[in-house]
């Protein structure tokens, strides 16, 4: 009789055990039922590695039921590391349903036309998807550089300006080197011919590009930026262009001094000649196009008249009277 109840007892403490098993494995966290969570799976973890990370972050109710019921599915040896987003009200088996297709969080990282590379390494550590530091590394790496067939010192310029889609555990290598092939495969496959054409490298094409994307606020003025630098390069003028000062200074988009122009750096385009070593920022299509096909106009000149628009001119005289006019009517 006794060993009845005993093995009765046992039955009973069994199935509360399954049912109480059961509701965890099929009941949101409280977390989840208040929203989505975030959670990092590392690499070559174990189940129950995988099962402690789930627990701290507060996704799943049960380590052991989440193991259990991986077990059950077989798919205990088969769960994919990386950065997962998971929904509210998400239960124990759609976190591990999430963990089996490897749908990881995708990290949405913008690169506008005219960023930089310092720009693009500080976006990347924002989201933590990679360091400045490493980026900024491996983007002056000659052996990298050579890899990709980059004739320059840098991947400056070769990173197009486009939104991706990136994931946690990615390496620089991979980052970089997308949106470098991105790149290529919207320029087409005769760049290099039309470059050629005008007397550039692609390189150089790139250089011009960037410049005029830096000095444009709207599209329609980039032309006619590209005539000027055109007809200052064909007539051994120096470019005399803002952005590549502050390029040199590292000031980004800040406002230059007189001290600055005078600087000795192979990006002083107002003490150097011709173009500077390398681009200035990420080009986009239209100022790539615009470095190709330059408005035909003799403009030698071109001075902010606000924010968007500028005044072009072909004589120095012409140029000053425009600087002088349109520094008074923005002191008023």
């Amino acid at each position: 009789m006794r060993l009845r109840v005993v093995g009765g007892a046992a039955v009973l403490a069994a199935i509360f055990a399954t049912a109480w098993l059961g509701w965890q494995v099929s009941t949101p966290t409280r977390a989840l039922e208040a929203g989505a969570r975030s959670v990092e799976i590392p690499a070559h973890a174990g189940i129950l590695a995988i099962a402690g990370a789930l627990g701290r972050a507060d996704v799943v109710r049960s380590r052991t039921g989440f193991v259990l019921l991986s077990v059950a599915r077989g798919s205990a040896r088969w769960l994919q590391a990386g950065e997962y987003e998971v929904e509210r009200g998400t239960t124990t088996l759609g976190v591990l349903r999430l963990l089996e297709t490897g749908r990881v969080k995708q990290h949405v990282i913008l690169h506008p036309e005219g960023a930089t590379l310092a720009e693009l390494a500080r976006a990347l550590e924002a989201e933590r998807l990679a360091s400045a530091g490493a980026i900024a590394r491996l983007a002056r790496d000659p052996a990298y550089l050579r890899g990709l067939g980059i004739d320059g010192t840098s991947v400056e310029g070769y990173l197009f300006p486009d939104t991706y889609q990136l994931v946690r555990g990615m390496a620089p290598e991979e980052i970089l080197t997308r949106m470098v092939q991105r790149g290529r495969a919207k320029l087409g496959p005769d760049v290099a011919r039309r470059a050629k054409a005008r007397g550039l490298t692609v390189h150089q094409l790139l250089t011009l590009a960037s410049i005029i994307e830096r000095e444009a606020a709207v599209p329609e003025e980039m032309p006619l930026i590209s005539a000027v630098f055109w007809n200052r390069l064909k007539l051994d003028m120096p470019l005399q262009a803002d952005p590549t000062v502050q390029y040199a200074l590292g000031k980004e988009r800040r406002a230059l001094t007189r001290a600055d122009l005078l600087i000795d750096h192979p990006f002083n385009t107002y003490r150097r000649q011709g173009l500077p070593p390398g681009p200035i920022a990420s080009p986009g299509l239209r100022a790539i196009e615009a470095a190709l096909v330059p408005a035909a106009v003799k403009y030698l000149y071109f001075v902010a008249v606000d924010d968007r628009r500028h005044h072009f001119s072909i004589t120095v005289e012409q140029h000053n009277a425009a600087v002088a006019r349109y520094r008074l009517a923005r002191d008023r």
